[in-house]
């Protein structure tokens, strides 16, 4: 089960913090001792694309830590005051500065053991131009026989991309949702 980095300290006041369960609550929640405010922790959503030009995919090889040097989709964490297609969008262009047309939501992964969603869409790449950026080592087209797929940097990448190049040969996208445990 996940267990969330415990918050020991007011956000509001700087006060301790302890764990009880609020009147009209049924868990835990980090309650500050001084004001009163309580805090909740919830998960964080990861937001990213599938981008596709043809028969390929464009993957990320990763110049960041978790997995520095492993291939993934477009992703990164969702920002406050953006849509979850608005941060995929985003996300594609900063990791590997491609220039896509969003299309529909593809997959809802929940990795309830590290507190994270995994929402991923199709996009249509508009031109092959690529200019990667900080986080990223290099980006590349792939067809699905291509695949480093000993080198996917996460569960939910190879998911996705299984289920994409499936729905591709079944020539219908659906919208797939699931656990990773």
């Amino acid at each position: 089960m996940f267990q969330p980095r415990r918050i020991q300290h007011c956000r509001v006041c700087g006060a301790a913090t302890q764990y009880r369960v609020p009147p009209d609550d049924n868990r835990e929640r980090a309650t500050c001792s001084a004001c009163g405010e309580i805090h909740y922790e919830n998960p964080l959503n990861v937001v990213g694309t599938v981008p596709v030009w043809g028969e390929q995919v464009l993957l990320c090889r990763r110049a960041i830590e978790p997995r520095h040097g492993l291939w993934t989709l477009p992703a990164g964490f969702m920002e406050l005051g953006e849509s979850t297609a608005d941060g995929a969008l985003r996300e594609t262009i900063e990791e590997a500065g491609a220039q896509v047309e969003m299309q529909g939501l593809f997959s809802v992964l929940n990795v309830v053991r590290v507190g994270q969603v995994h929402l991923f869409y199709r996009a249509r790449m508009l031109n092959t131009s690529l200019d990667p950026g900080p986080e990223s080592l290099e980006a590349r087209l792939f067809r699905e026989d291509e695949i480093p797929w000993e080198l996917l940097a996460f569960r939910t990448v190879r998911q996705t991309l299984e289920l994409f190049f499936e729905d591709r040969r079944r020539g219908s996208f659906g919208v797939h949702a699931m656990d990773i445990t």
